[in-house]
């Protein structure tokens, strides 16, 4: 009987902390593609573009269409200057933000109105490598740029360093298939418990 009680317990624990966890996940899901949703583009000093990953020197599809945004937004004045970011990734000999920094000059940004940082390897690492080159030139207010299911955490991350920043996520992205915009969500949706977990460390 002891041993049955015993086991019984230990099922409704298991059970219990299962059920919670998937529900928090569940929650955070919802969460990411609530905000997802929103677009609080207005005028600001600079557009600040989350690095993504290059390929021969030139930026694949989804990192196109967050430089696109930013060069947009800065055609049409609601920012005055655009900040790049990223580092050089594994097999690359340009840093996402120089190969940013070149396509946006063709597409009719002058280059004197663009900033870059060239260190950066993550989101948490965009944001505030940004932030300090954007401090030495005085600038002062933001929109981040980058895909929908990216925004919820940049932003928590840009209000926890203090950035008077909004979201402005680009709507160009063209997911392959439904599988990868799933894979998408749930990528993000485990950077986003990590970055959680991180922050309670």
């Amino acid at each position: 009987m002891f041993m049955r009680s015993c086991m019984w317990t230990t099922f409704r624990v298991i059970f219990w902390t299962g059920l919670l966890i998937a529900g928090s996940w569940v929650w955070i899901v919802w969460g990411i593609t609530r905000f997802a949703e929103r677009d609080d583009t207005r005028h600001a000093d600079a557009a600040i573009v989350l690095g993504a990953a290059v390929r021969n020197n030139r930026p694949t599809s989804i990192f196109r269409e967050r430089i696109n945004h930013a060069v947009d937004l800065y055609h049409d004045g609601t920012v005055e200057k655009l900040i790049f970011t990223g580092g050089v990734g594994r097999g690359d000999t340009m840093s996402e933000a120089a190969v940013a920094r070149r396509y946006a000059i063709s597409q009719g940004v002058d280059e004197n109105d663009i900033l870059i940082e060239e260190k950066s390897t993550n989101t948490i690492e965009n944001l505030t490598f940004a932030y300090a080159v954007a401090q030495e030139e005085e600038v002062e207010t933001f929109l981040i740029v980058s895909t929908p299911y990216h925004m919820k955490r940049a932003i928590w991350i840009a209000d926890d360093l203090g950035m008077t920043a909004y979201s402005s996520p680009t709507r160009t992205i063209r997911w392959i298939s439904d599988r990868t915009r799933r894979a998408a969500l749930i990528q993000e949706s485990i950077s986003y418990i990590v970055h959680i977990f991180r922050r309670w460390s």
